[in-house]
């Protein structure tokens, strides 16, 4: 009996061995149909990825010219200005000398206003004030009108006031030094004697 019952469970062992191998040779055949399938088709398409957002190379392009006009404008105003601050500073040290060589001009006026009788002294006074004016002409300084024009206030500095009727009304009628500008910069304001 023994043996009857062992020989049941050798033979139910083959069977369920016998029904898993049919099983795993069905798999394999139904795995090889699918693959015989997919070359006889070609190639499957890959499923689709989401596309980028397409990227709009108009706005950039607008965006970049417009950054770059910015700069550019940037820049042509910073040359513009740095130009502008060279002529102020170069206007500013060329009155400041100028005002450094009134006194000279001063001096020189005075010696030709008292006159000498040795003419080799004077004529060397008048070559060094026609020097001094040569160069004044050449830096733009230009000597203030004053006597018998009106008063100016931006250019007169009037020290004294007197009645005369000959003259006319704010008119200059003396001048005791001699003005000077530079463009439209006064560097030295004429000083002067007012009538009426």
């Amino acid at each position: 009996m023994a043996s009857k019952k062992k020989e049941e469970k050798r033979r139910a062992a083959e069977a369920a061995a016998a029904e898993t191998a049919a099983e795993e040779a069905a798999a394999v055949k139904e795995e090889t149909a699918e693959e015989a399938a997919a070359e006889t088709e070609g190639p499957q398409p890959e499923a689709a990825e989401p596309e980028a957002p397409a990227r709009d190379w108009e706005a950039e392009l607008a965006a970049e010219k417009d950054r770059y006009l910015r700069l550019a404008a940037e820049y042509d105003n910073y040359r513009r200005r740095s130009q502008k601050e060279r002529d102020a500073l170069y206007a500013d040290v060329k009155a400041e000398t100028v005002k450094e060589l009134l006194p000279v001009y001063d001096n020189l006026a005075r010696a030709l206003a008292t006159g000498t009788e040795d003419e080799a002294f004077l004529k060397g006074v008048q070559m060094t004030m026609t020097q001094l004016e040569t160069i004044f002409d050449k830096l733009g300084v230009k000597a203030i009108e004053a006597v018998g024009q009106p008063f100016d206030p931006e250019k007169h500095n009037a020290i004294r006031h007197i009645e005369d009727e000959t003259a006319g009304e704010n008119t200059v009628v003396e001048e005791f030094q001699k003005g000077f500008v530079l463009g439209d910069k006064v560097i030295r304001f004429a000083m002067v004697t007012v009538a009426n």
